[in-house]
């Protein structure tokens, strides 16, 4: 994923987490086109993830997702998933199971007895 911001390459790898008190400790480690290795943090707060409805099993993708966005500070490699972006994430997965069940709900031709007739014309016998 390149950085708009820094024009740099960087990649993010899951290296495991932590539970510390009410938060979920993500480690991930960036490595950029030089090679180098720098370690990061993501926290997220279980009981909100609760609340908006994230499974704990969605949570290291989206902390990723957070990191590789590219909207955080070089210096600040621990990070806090914060409420607004968890509010954030549920509505757009809402939005998105909205959408699909819309599509499902899609009204369809009913079914006719003889389905070829409306292209043929009618037949004389």
């Amino acid at each position: 994923m390149e950085n708009p911001v820094r024009g740099v390459k960087m990649q993010f790898i899951l290296t495991g987490f932590t539970q510390e008190l009410g938060f979920r400790v993500f480690a991930f480690e960036r490595m950029g086109e030089d090679r180098v290795r720098t370690r990061w943090t993501v926290s997220a707060d279980l009981a909100l993830s609760r609340r908006y409805g994230i499974r704990l099993q969605e949570l290291p993708l989206m902390c990723r997702g957070l990191l590789e966005r590219g909207d955080v500070i070089e210096e600040t490699r621990a990070i806090v998933f914060s409420e607004e972006l968890m509010r954030t994430c549920a509505d757009e997965r809402a939005a998105a199971k909205e959408g699909a069940a819309h599509k499902r709900k899609a009204p369809r031709r009913p079914v006719v007895e003889n389905p070829g007739a409306a292209w043929r014309g009618p037949q004389q016998y």
